[in-house]
């Protein structure tokens, strides 16, 4: 098969031997969309394994907006402490909760423009809520998604707002948040940011940065 020469077709070819190698799963542990909501905000500069060894006390004492717009706030962050950034994290917790209740009668929006409103929900965020929640289209990028696409040459963008919306327009829009999420698999089990695995990596075929990275 010819190797790729455009960005887009590299973000294709992809995006189909991905397919192959893993299934697009979220793995952080949640129920509804109102826990992923949660979990999303927690995992900031916070690795999924300990998000989910932090989310089971915290969803059965507060399991809705409701419970968690009212709680004490000191006892909410002694619950999120282990995730690092305890107390911004709480602040925007329980501020995320208490408009949920205000805005939406409690239930997670799946517009992009009502969740990036949100307090601490960006715009990735936003996107893992609509592809993951809601199976809209939404491509999130995070440090991972962004090494990835970079070093295969589909975008030197380095925000990612915009390597986002370079990726939007070569991926089938249902099809950007599974995208996502197998890029990010790769990212951490093969093509890490120190010591890339070029040799077991399905992509180093046409991969610019295949044993250069």
């Amino acid at each position: 098969m010819a190797r790729p020469r455009s960005p887009k077709g590299r973000a294709q070819r992809t995006h189909e031997r991905l397919k192959d190698e893993y299934e697009a799963v979220c793995e952080l542990v949640h129920r509804n969309p109102f826990e992923l909501l949660v979990a999303t905000i927690l995992s900031a500069q916070c690795t999924d394994v300990r998000v989910n060894a932090t989310v089971p006390a915290l969803f059965e004492k507060y399991p809705d907006a409701e419970a968690l717009a009212s709680c004490d706030l000191v006892e909410l962050e002694e619950l999120v402490h282990p995730t690092g950034f305890f107390r911004s994290k709480a602040r925007n917790l329980q501020g995320m909760a208490r408009q949920l209740l205000a805005d939406h009668g409690g239930e997670v929006p799946s517009r992009l423009e009502e969740l990036v409103k949100l307090p601490g929900v960006g715009r990735k965020t936003a996107n893992v809520i609509r592809s993951v929640a809601f199976d809209l289209p939404g491509l999130p990028v995070d440090t991972h998604v962004g090494r990835l696409v970079r070093r295969l040459g589909i975008t030197e963008e380095e925000d990612p707002v915009k390597v986002e919306l370079a990726l939007n327009p070569m991926i089938p829009q249902y099809e950007r948040g599974d995208f996502s999420l197998r890029l990010i698999l790769h990212g951490r089990r093969v093509c890490s940011s120190r010591k890339p695995a070029c040799d077991d990596c399905v992509l180093n075929d046409y991969c610019p940065s295949a044993f250069v990275a």
